[in-house]
């Protein structure tokens, strides 16, 4: 007998004497083990586990995997939706369903896809939303502050634009043809949305009036311009394009287009002179001469008289400024549509073009909500976010539309201590086991979300609109919150540095998808990697180089 067969012989008896011999044996030890299998299948957290699995692995069997399979790509862009915000959104969403919460999934939580991007800038490990919107929606990285331009470009230097310029996904489908739309609760001249449409070495240059006399007489256009000539722009960067004009535009940010005249102002003006324009021009004249079939609106009422069937585009600046937070919405003074109702409305309208469309839909406001440290907002405007995706999914058609659900970038917002099932997630810690508040050090009980840095503690009761606390000092240090409502509207979450705005974060945001072209949503990848998936699944750039070459002469 070899050495490495020996030791098997005791084991073998012993086994038999197990179950032979007239010896106490646990009762575990002896009971058929398939037992235990069976009623771990019974158990309700394997079953649900089980037939997630099940459902991705139909997905990925019935996908399509071919380039140009997607007809349709609508780009979902959460601004400052980090991992911790989507966690707690969909526990927040739970518990008002009354659920403990944790279980509860967001509409894109059900995506079969699902993977990481990177989010630094070429020049900064932490971003900002003009250089990662513009790697999401180009396929290239580049510069803090920097819009539709690569690395070279200098900031605020007009005249280092030459030659830099990027085209863009949503600038690629109107040259294919398809219809195309930029809707945002952001001013829609803000970074994200800008990215889609305009160049620009500075994301600050919403309007003429804050660009520098050099870079006017240089010969660079503000943002706000930019949209309105989107059209005539696109058409003499590529010879023989003949395009239409992004179809819709929803969002804020009416002063931007607006002169600096009282006369000028909307109904609903918060300042007594909206616009900020200092040219003179009134943009959205302007914009209703070049498209007189087009259709001009500023509030819910124009909005919810809007013919879908129209052919003509559509503009709607629904602020002076930003839209208000999803939370405040019911305060504006002549009313403004949801997130959802914007993209359901736009996907009517676009999908009237039977070769396709390209949406981009941005909720601005997660992100502002952030830096005033208000998770209540944050997660309130993430929230109706996922109803907007579930409108998209609801209204499009699943074997030829890739939808992507992504952020530019995460905030310094963190889920901590150890809160025992079901706490509420606005709430005070409640540590597992026990009845108490959890203390810290200093004896001071202390919130599950918290933000390493920002304007901190604030208490504004049922206040619904977060951008109150620049109104005020920030909070240094801790507060004693026992007697605190920290999950009312206009609670402001502590920091651990005060500063006067709460600050983006460097770590990887997730990206999900379903729909063609979606498995390619896999592993961590760079941030500029999402054009080039939606460029696979609609073959944008092909179709883009197709329709060119039928104009050339």
């Amino acid at each position: 007998m070899s050495m490495k067969t020996a030791p098997v012989l005791p084991l073998i008896i012993a086994l038999i004497c197990l179950q032979a011999c007239d010896t106490d044996v646990p009762a575990a030890a002896t009971e058929n083990p398939a037992s235990n299998l069976i009623s771990q299948r019974e158990n309700d957290w394997y079953l649900q586990s089980a037939a997630k699995v099940e459902d991705i692995h139909e997905a990925a069997i019935n996908i399509s995997r071919s380039r140009g399979a997607a007809k349709n790509i609508i780009l979902f862009v959460g601004d400052g939706m980090s991992i911790a915000t989507t966690t707690a959104a969909r526990i927040l969403d739970g518990q008002q369903k009354g659920m403990l919460g944790e279980e509860n999934s967001l509409s894109f939580g059900h995506f079969p896809f699902t993977g990481l991007m990177k989010t630094y800038n070429v020049d900064a490990q932490t971003p900002d939303s003009a250089g990662s919107m513009t790697a999401i929606i180009s396929g290239v990285k580049t510069d803090v502050g920097v819009i539709g331009v690569d690395e070279d470009v200098i900031l605020d230097d007009c005249s280092s634009m030459a030659g830099n310029q990027l085209v863009t996904a949503l600038e690629l489908a109107e040259i294919a043809g398809l219809s195309t739309a930029v809707i945002s609760t952001a001013r829609i001249t803000h970074a994200t949305p800008a990215a889609a449409y305009a160049k620009s070495p500075s994301r600050d240059w919403e309007d003429i009036s804050n660009m520098p006399p050099e870079a006017v007489v240089a010969g660079c256009e503000d943002i706000a311009s930019q949209l309105v000539n989107f059209e005539s722009n696109l058409e003499a960067q590529f010879e023989g394009a003949d395009i239409n004009g992004i179809d819709v535009v929803m969002g804020g940010g009416r002063r931007h287009f607006l002169p600096r005249d009282a006369a000028a102002n909307s109904t609903d003006a918060s300042s007594e002179v909206e616009g900020d324009r200092t040219d003179g021009r009134n943009l959205i004249q302007e914009w209703q001469a070049i498209y007189p079939d087009g259709i001009y609106i500023d509030r819910q009422v124009g909005f919810d008289a809007l013919d879908v069937n129209s052919e003509g585009p559509v503009l709607g600046l629904f602020n002076e400024s930003h839209m208000l937070y999803e939370a405040d919405r019911g305060n504006d003074i002549a009313g403004e549509p949801s997130l959802t109702e914007m993209t359901r409305v736009t996907l009517d309208i676009l999908d009237n073009n039977p070769k396709g469309y390209f949406l981009l839909v941005e909720s601005g406001r997660i992100d502002h909500g952030h830096h005033a440290n208000s998770a209540y907002n944050a997660l309130t405007d993430t929230i109706e976010f996922s109803r907007a995706i579930q409108a998209a999914v609801d209204s499009s058609n699943p074997d030829e539309t890739l939808i992507i659900v992504t952020a530019d970038h995460g905030h310094v917002f963190t889920i901590a201590g150890y809160p025992k099932r079901g706490n509420p997630i606005l709430g005070k810690v409640v540590d597992v086991g026990t009845s108490e508040l959890a203390r810290g050090l200093d004896g001071l009980p202390y919130t599950t979300l918290s933000y390493a840095n920002g304007p901190g503690f604030h208490d504004f009761g049922t206040e619904t609109n977060a951008d109150r606390v620049y109104y005020t000092k920030p909070f240094m240090g801790r507060a004693d919150l026992t007697a605190v409502d920290t999950q009312s509207s206009g609670f402001h979450q502590e920091a651990m540095i005060a500063k006067r705005s709460e600050s983006h974060s460097g770590e990887d945001v997730a990206v999900y998808a379903k729909g063609p072209g979606a498995h390619l949503v896999s592993g961590t990848q760079e941030q500029s990697g999402i054009f080039h998936i939606m460029n696979f699944a609609a073959n944008l750039t092909g179709r883009a180089e197709t329709a060119l070459s039928k104009k050339q002469p």
